[in-house]
């Protein structure tokens, strides 16, 4: 996921601020619209509206306009707790701000929530609050800009009316929104969705359906290596591969806990004998029970399982984004059973794979400590003073690597903290990759307990270790940072051998053969098409290296060899080639 950039630098109130003051432009402009919902995002905001008119009518240009022109009056937020019925009464005549009113009152009765109203000049919507103290002085009008129009479903299901959702880029000034805006058009050209079908990486099928992706031998070769490396850095390291399957009981999520948290985003399986089944959201549960098979000693841990598995969350259409977002998530996912007095060094060992897999990209990486919310305990398992030892055991770890970190309160898992890396790629975006995670209450929920030395039972801890997290939107940040220019060890095609002619192919298919017995993998183009389209055709393919195969290469025991990047390198003998490639490889470079 991208990370949250708004919280970083502070501009949600900004960008929720000026969803408030599109939703007053839209009514000035457009009174008879009924209003829903409108929050800040990552670079921006939105607001959802029933429009009376077709969205085809909506004036973006007048609409930011009228908001240049209307925040110079909006010299504060007044703020006022009413009562339901008082809310009702007001928004009387739009169902969407009634059914909202509604919920917040059944909430109520557990979390206290008041159901409050915020001014700003002439306009008033219900809301949470969190807006700027003076728009009037702190928004720059060269800030901001309407961005497009799109169709929402009301609450993102698609059993509810269609809405119109009108999106809006926000920074703290024009420098950066200029910028911003660059960015995004070069993040156009390296579209993994458009790059992906180029290079012939992956697909879907409307058959199979949205958000589950089709992989092709060239996509599947990509997965394969990045697999792989990981569990080769694994491997250094201990761990051992573990198998499970795709689906469990309900039981277990219910004993996990994620069955209560989640039980809207789970594929549910009823069975001819009426049992209950789940697809499996993630791999912890299933861990667990492999490790709670038998009993353990403390001279046996730490265990570390391993897997590359799918996992199946039921995710809304509308928020479905080629491989950024989809149904079928692919993890390399890993769990360590261990003493607290072996968190540290576990954490380390874990922390060092990452620096080790993302260094090998160019990735620099920021760690951020993921807390619990103090005020909402009521969203994650156990007692906050186990959350808070967790989380100083986290800042210890981070400050014996050196590291300083952000500290984002509010963003941890529901079971445990967690120090997620963030990683900038190529054109300046940065992405949440890695995550350790410390993890005390799913092992007191599972009673998962190792002898000590004193021969008594004792509670032992997990750590949760994603290195890719999700595979396919690793993949999706991976294929924008090289705008699919993959580096040789990494490319499915590492080399293209072109004969020039017919008569060239019988050599070509000896280089070709050669290649293969070194584990280079190398693709012959024995086709009848001229030189220019064959080259050309690797070009777009974006294959690193090209050997080309004529008279001259023929005659004197060479090939020509061009470089993606540096273009014609000279003549090279097959052996040369062979050791230049392998060499290449295998730094990784």
């Amino acid at each position: 996921m991208k990370t949250n950039m708004a919280a970083e630098k502070n501009l949600t109130p900004l960008r929720h601020t000026l969803a408030h003051l599109l939703a007053a432009a839209v009514l000035d402009l457009y009174p008879d619209t009924l209003l829903t919902i409108g929050p800040a995002i990552d670079n921006g905001f939105y607001y959802d509206f029933e429009f009376k008119i077709p969205a085809s009518e909506i004036d973006l240009a007048k609409l930011q306009k009228t908001m240049k022109k209307t925040f110079s009056s909006w010299k504060k937020f007044e703020h006022r707790e009413v009562t339901a019925d008082e809310a009702r009464e007001i928004f009387k005549n739009n169902p969407y701000k009634l059914e909202l009113i509604d919920e917040i009152v059944a909430k109520s009765r557990d979390t206290g929530e008041k159901i409050t109203l915020y001014t700003a000049g002439k306009f008033t919507d219900l809301c949470r609050g969190g807006h700027l103290e003076n728009p009037a002085e702190e928004i720059d009008a060269d800030g901001f800009k309407l961005d497009r129009i799109a169709g929402a479903y009301w609450r993102g299901d698609e059993k509810n009316k269609m809405l119109t959702r009108i999106y809006g880029l926000a920074f703290e000034n024009g420098a950066e929104l200029d910028a911003y805006l660059i960015q995004q058009e070069e993040a156009k050209k390296r579209d993994h969705k458009k790059l992906g079908k180029e290079l012939d990486l992956f697909t879907f099928s409307e058959l199979v359906g949205a958000g589950l992706p089709l992989w092709t031998p060239k996509g599947t070769m990509l997965r394969d290596i990045l697999d792989s490396y990981v569990w080769q850095l694994r491997q250094v390291y201990g761990y051992e591969r573990v198998d499970i399957p795709h689906i469990a009981k309900k039981d277990l999520y219910e004993k996990s806990g994620h069955w209560d948290k989640f039980s809207d985003e789970l594929f549910k399986i009823n069975t001819r004998e009426n049992h209950l089944f789940v697809m499996k959201p993630m791999n912890c549960p299933h861990h667990i029970q492999i490790f709670a098979r038998k009993p353990w000693s403390y001279r046996e841990l730490p265990v570390r399982y391993a897997t590359s598995t799918k996992v199946y969350r039921d995710e809304q259409s509308g928020e479905l984004a080629g491989l950024s977002r989809v149904r079928c998530i692919t993890q390399d996912d890993a769990h360590v059973f261990c003493r607290e007095n072996q968190v540290k060094e576990e954490s380390e060992k874990i922390w060092n794979i990452i620096q080790t897999f993302y260094g090998s990209f160019g990735f620099t990486l920021q760690p951020r400590l993921s807390l619990h919310d103090p005020k909402n305990m009521g969203a994650y398992l156990g007692e906050e003073s186990t959350w808070l030892k967790a989380e100083a055991e986290l800042r210890e770890l981070i400050a014996s690597k050196g590291a300083s970190a952000v500290e984002a309160v509010g963003e941890a898992a529901f079971y445990g903290p967690k120090i997620d890396f963030l990683a900038k790629d190529s054109i300046g975006r940065e992405w949440q990759v890695a995550t350790i995670q410390l993890d005390v209450n799913l092992p007191n929920r599972f009673e998962l307990d190792c002898t000590n030395e004193k021969g008594e039972r004792e509670r032992i801890v997990m750590l949760h270790a994603a290195i890719m997290g999700s595979i396919e939107r690793f993949l999706s940040v991976l294929i924008e940072h090289y705008a699919g220019n993959f580096p040789l060890w990494l490319s499915p095609v590492q080399v293209a051998v072109l004969p020039i002619m017919e008569k060239h192919v019988a050599y070509a298919e000896e280089i070709f053969n050669e290649l293969k017995k070194h584990g280079i993998r190398a693709e012959l183009d024995a086709s009848d098409e001229g030189l220019g389209k064959k080259v050309r055709a690797a070009k777009v393919a974006r294959i690193p290296y090209t050997l080309i195969i004529g008279d001259k290469e023929i005659e004197a025991k060479k090939i020509t060899v061009e470089n993606r990047e540096l273009g014609n390198m000279g003549q090279l003998s097959s052996a040369e080639i062979i050791e230049k490639l392998t060499k290449e490889i295998a730094d990784k470079k």
